[in-house]
């Protein structure tokens, strides 16, 4: 079977990655109108930075360590994302009972608080993550995204085990 070259790939996940974020900027928040939760924001920010580790290793096209260490990073990153993803799925399952309480909007902190603490929260979630406000098949939209990071660990991982 014939793959693309590693340059040709990472740039179709940095541009998989670009078209994930501006779905979510552009038709889920824009268009919907849905408010991205904390830990939606944290998984955006995982995703850009994949994005730009991918977009950098094609622009860049190391060979031997160079690569391995771009593909390195993006599984790292992606796993970081993943644990996001995972996170808002568990407390999207949570008891109503057990959600955290809900935590003012994100704007606000950023006006308020210095950007230490809001990464704090941010990471943290709150009881906005735990709605479900959106649906493809039964799978919430965290779903989805922890399905994209898998596929960028699994290029990642690819990228660093392929021979040229």
């Amino acid at each position: 079977m014939i793959f693309p070259n590693k340059r040709t790939l990472n740039f179709l996940a940095a541009a998989s990655c670009a078209i994930s974020l501006l779905i979510a900027v552009l038709y889920f928040q824009e268009y919907l109108g849905l408010e991205p939760c904390y830990l939606c924001i944290t998984q955006r920010a995982f995703v850009a930075a994949a994005g730009a580790i991918f977009l950098i290793a094609a622009l860049h096209n190391p060979s031997g360590r160079g690569q391995n260490s771009y593909a390195i990073a993006a599984i790292l990153t992606s796993i970081g994302g993943a644990y996001f993803s995972g996170k808002q799925l568990w407390l999207q399952n949570l008891p109503e009972d057990s959600v955290p309480m809900c935590g003012p909007p994100v704007d606000y902190l950023f006006d308020v608080f210095p950007a230490s603490e809001v990464i704090t929260m941010l990471i943290r979630g709150d009881g906005n993550c735990a709605k479900v406000q959106w649906e493809l098949l039964g799978i919430s939209m965290p779903g989805w995204v922890l399905t994209i990071f898998i596929i960028l660990v699994g290029v990642g991982l690819f990228q660093l085990l392929r021979r040229d």
